[in-house]
C-alpha cells in the first residue's frame, strides 16, 4: 500500500519517541485519522471532550515528563479551540506541538466553509515556529522543526496540513534545488554554562552579602542539590515561585514556601529584610514582592537570556543552565559563618507552619477550605503529581500544601487559565501512568469543564498501572476568588448574578460514570474521605462542601486592600457576616503566642 502524507506524520511521531496525541477528530483531519486507524493506533490517540483540554492534557504531560507533548485538532473551530491551551503552553514556557487540519487548498482562500487564516491565528500563540504543509516533500523538514523548535525555545509551535495534502503519497525531498531535507529525530542538547569571569564577579557579589534571599523557579528543577548547597554556604533562605514550588521540598527548614499575591508570610520577610537576592531560573512577575528597587544587590540565572533583568535591577546578569552555574559558583562561595539570618529565617518558617495549622483548625461553614487542604497534604502518596487550578484553589494549594522529595506540582501559572487541573492531570497520567495524581478543581473551573473531562478520566483510567486519580472540588457555589477580587481590588460586594454557580452533586456524577463519588460535608469526615479516595482502587472524585468566607489573600495584605474589602462589605455584601467572622477568627491565629515565639 502506498505510504501517505498522513501515514508518514504518524511515523515521524514514533521516531519523536511520541507515545500519545491529545485530540479530537473532525473532517479537517480524516486523512490523519484513516492513518491512525492503519497504524493500529500508534501513537495512541487519546480522546478528550474537547480541543482546549487536548492542548491542556499536552502541556500537563509536557510539564510532568520533560518530553514534547502533542494534541491534534480539525480546521476552522477545532483549531481554535487549541489556542487556550496553547497560551497555557507559551506563558509557561512548555514545548507543545499542535498539528492542525486545513481546508483543501483548492479553496483556500475562497471563503469557504470552515476557512480560517490558521497561518495568522496562531503566528503569535505559535510564534517560535508555524508553517503550512502545501507538498510532500515539506513535510520531515517542517514536522522536525516544529519539534526541535519546541525543545529548543520551551514554546509551543504549530504544523498546518490541508485536507487533500494528508491523503496525497508521501514522497521525500529529493537532492535537488528547491528541496529541503530533514536529519534523524536523535537530537544532542547542550549545557550552557556562563564564562569564568561573569561566575566570579557573582561569586564577589554574594560574598559580600549577610542577609542573602534565594528566590527559585520552574528553571531551577534539574538543581536541587546545588540550590541546597548554594543556600547553606550563604546561610540563605529560599522563596519559590509557585511554578517551582516543587523544585526543593516545603519540609526544609530554610524554604519559605510561595511567593507574592499567592505567598506566605515568610517569603514576604524574606524579600523586606534582605540585603542580597539571587535568582535561579524564574520570571516572577511581580516585582512589588521583591526587595525595594534600592534595597538589595542582586544575581540573576536564567537559561533564556531574554528573561534577564526583567524584574529587578539585577547588578549580574548569567545566562546559563542553573545546576551547571550553581555548580561553577560553588568553589568560589564563601561559608557563611555568622548563622544568625539563616536562623531568623528558619524561625519565621517555623511559626509560620504553626500558623497555617492553627489557622486550617479554625472552624467553618461547614469545612475550612484550608483543612480540606491540610488534611490532604498529610496523606499525599510520596510519588504523587498534584495539580491545582486557578482560583481559589491556588491559594490554599500555594499555602497549605507540603511537596516533599520527589512529589510533584504544577498549574496554569502565567495564564491562570480556568479548568486546568483535570486535563493537566490526565496529561500526567499519560506520561507518568506509574504515579498517583491529585486534582484541586474550584466548582467553578469543574462546571466550566471538569465534569466533561471526567467522562475522559472514565474511559481510560483502566490503562493506567496506578489507577489513583483523586479529583478535589472545592465546593460552595460561588466563583470564590473573583468574589474576593472584587472585594479587595475593586471595593465592590458580591455580585450574586455573576458569582453564584448552580448546585451540582459532583460525586452523584462521579458515580453516575462508574468513579468513586464521596460526599464530604464535615470537617471531622476529612480524613476518613481522603483516605478513601487514595485506596478505593479506581479514579475517586472528593465533592466538599467549603465554607466561600475564609479570605485567600496574603498574610502581608496592604491596607488598601483591607479598607476596600470593609467598603465592599458595607455596602450590602450577602456574605458580610461569615467574611468577617472567618476573617477575623483566621487572622487571630497569626496574633496569638507561637510555641516558639521569643
Amino acid at each position: 500500500m502506498t505510504q501517505t502524507v498522513a501515514d508518514f506524520v504518524l511515523s515521524r511521531l514514533r521516531e519523536w519517541g511520541v507515545e500519545q496525541v491529545f485530540g479530537y477528530p473532525g473532517d479537517g483531519i480524516n486523512g490523519l485519522i484513516g492513518a491512525w486507524g492503519r497504524a493500529d493506533d500508534q501513537p495512541q490517540f487519546v480522546q478528550s471532550r474537547h480541543e482546549e483540554m487536548s492542548a491542556l492534557q499536552a502541556v500537563g504531560y509536557a510539564k510532568f515528563t520533560g518530553r514534547p507533548g502533542v494534541c491534534v485538532a480539525t480546521s476552522g473551530p477545532g483549531a481554535i479551540h487549541l489556542l487556550n491551551g496553547l497560551y497555557d503552553a507559551k506563558l509557561d514556557h512548555v514545548p507543545v506541538v499542535a498539528i492542525v487540519g486545513q481546508t483543501e487548498r483548492s479553496a483556500i482562500g475562497g471563503a469557504y466553509q470552515q476557512e480560517v487564516d490558521l497561518l495568522s491565528l496562531f503566528k503569535d500563540v505559535a510564534s517560535e515556529y508555524v508553517q503550512m504543509v502545501t507538498v510532500p516533500q515539506q513535510l520531515p523538514n517542517v514536522l522536525d522543526r516544529a519539534f526541535r523548535t519546541a525543545q529548543a525555545r520551551q514554546a509551543p509551535t504549530c504544523v498546518i496540513i490541508p485536507a487533500d495534502v494528508q491523503d496525497l503519497p508521501y514522497e521525500p525531498p529529493e537532492h535537488a534545488f528547491r528541496q529541503v531535507p530533514s536529519s534523524h529525530p536523535v537530537t544532542s542538547w547542550p549545557t550552557v554554562s556562563p564564562d569564568d569571569a561573569s561566575v566570579r564577579a557573582a561569586a564577589e557579589l554574594l560574598n559580600s552579602g549577610s542577609k542573602v534571599a534565594m528566590l527559585i523557579g520552574q528553571g531551577a528543577r534539574g538543581a536541587k542539590a546545588e540550590v541546597i548547597q548554594v543556600a547553606d554556604v550563604l546561610g540563605a533562605g529560599v522563596a519559590k515561585a509557585l511554578l517551582g514550588k516543587d523544585v526543593l521540598g516545603d519540609d526544609l527548614p530554610f524554604v519559605t514556601g510561595a511567593i507574592g499575591l499567592l505567598g506566605t508570610r515568610p517569603s514576604y520577610e524574606l524579600m523586606r529584610d534582605c540585603d542580597t537576592l539571587l535568582t535561579v531560573g524564574s520570571n516572577f512577575p511581580y516585582s512589588q514582592f521583591l526587595p525595594e528597587l534600592d534595597q538589595a544587590r542582586a544575581v540573576q540565572i536564567d537559561i533564556d537570556g531574554k528573561y534577564l533583568g526583567l524584574r529587578y535591577p539585577y547588578e549580574l546578569n548569567l545566562v546559563g543552565d542553573a545546576a551547571a552555574t550553581l555548580r561553577a559558583l560553588l568553589p568560589l562561595l564563601r561559608r557563611q559563618e555568622d548563622r544568625s539570618w539563616r536562623e531568623t529565617v528558619e524561625q519565621n518558617v517555623s511559626r509560620w507552619r504553626e500558623t497555617v495549622d492553627r489557622e486550617a483548625a479554625v472552624a467553618g461553614d461547614p469545612i475550612n477550605p484550608m483543612a480540606l487542604f491540610r488534611e490532604g497534604s498529610r496523606r499525599l502518596p510520596a510519588d504523587v503529581i498534584v495539580t491545582s487550578d486557578s482560583g481559589s484553589a491556588a491559594d490554599w494549594y500555594a499555602r497549605c500544601v507540603e511537596l516533599t522529595g520527589e512529589m510533584r506540582g504544577s498549574l496554569s501559572g502565567t495564564l491562570a487559565t480556568m479548568g486546568a487541573a483535570v486535563p493537566y492531570g490526565i496529561g500526567a497520567k499519560f506520561g507518568q501512568p506509574h504515579r498517583p495524581v491529585v486534582a484541586f478543581e474550584g466548582d467553578g473551573a469543574m462546571q466550566m469543564n471538569g465534569l466533561a473531562e471526567l467522562l475522559t478520566v472514565a474511559r481510560y483510567w483502566k490503562q493506567w498501572a496506578d489507577p489513583r486519580f483523586v479529583t478535589v472540588v472545592l465546593h460552595n457555589n460561588d466563583l470564590t476568588q473573583v468574589t474576593w477580587e472584587l472585594r479587595s481590588m475593586g471595593g465592590s460586594p458580591k455580585f450574586v448574578e455573576s458569582q453564584s454557580l448552580p448546585e451540582v452533586s459532583y460525586a452523584d456524577f462521579a458515580t453516575g460514570i462508574g468513579l468513586e463519588g464521596i460526599t464530604v460535608d464535615r470537617p471531622q469526615d476529612l480524613g476518613r474521605a481522603w483516605d478513601q479516595a487514595l485506596t478505593c482502587g479506581r479514579p475517586a472524585v472528593l465533592d466538599v462542601r467549603v465554607d466561600p468566607d475564609f479570605p485567600p489573600i496574603p498574610p502581608h495584605a496592604t491596607l488598601e486592600q483591607a479598607r476596600a474589602t470593609a467598603a465592599a462589605l458595607l455596602k450590602g455584601d450577602e456574605n458580610r457576616r461569615g467574611v468577617i467572622s472567618a476573617g477575623i477568627r483566621t487572622k487571630m491565629q497569626e496574633l496569638l503566642p507561637h510555641r516558639n515565639q521569643d
